[in-house]
């Protein structure tokens, strides 16, 4: 009984670990500033009544986060970024990825 519950646990080990090293993979930039760059630089105009269609990180998958962000400079919004630096690109989207609608922590609210 006790070698069963050790195996088992490592097995859990293992894989959460594998699904840690993945996100990380998938998403290299800085989650909490990418939260505060969403919220200053796309909750103006993807906010409901807005402009453009009302987004959070729930409102997709990570395969569609990652889809849309593999080329997002043809974004429909991309001109309206300004400048916005690659690094805050990649934070923002790690806010978005790791917080999708199916991600281990998905986002509670808009």
């Amino acid at each position: 009984m006790l070698k069963r519950s050790a195996a088992m646990v490592l097995a859990l080990i293992i894989v959460f670990s594998g699904l840690g090293m993945a996100l990380a993979l998938e998403a290299d930039g800085n989650s909490r500033k990418g939260k505060y760059l969403f919220r200053k630089s796309c909750r103006g105009c993807h906010a409901e009544g807005q402009q453009a269609k009302d987004m959070s990180p729930v409102d997709m998958t990570q395969a569609q986060w990652k889809q849309l962000f593999s080329d997002y400079k043809k974004l429909p919004c991309y001109d309206k970024w300004g400048n916005v630096p690659e690094k805050d690109v990649k934070d923002i989207y790690s806010y978005l990825y790791g917080h999708a609608k199916d991600s281990p922590s998905p986002a509670k609210c808009k």
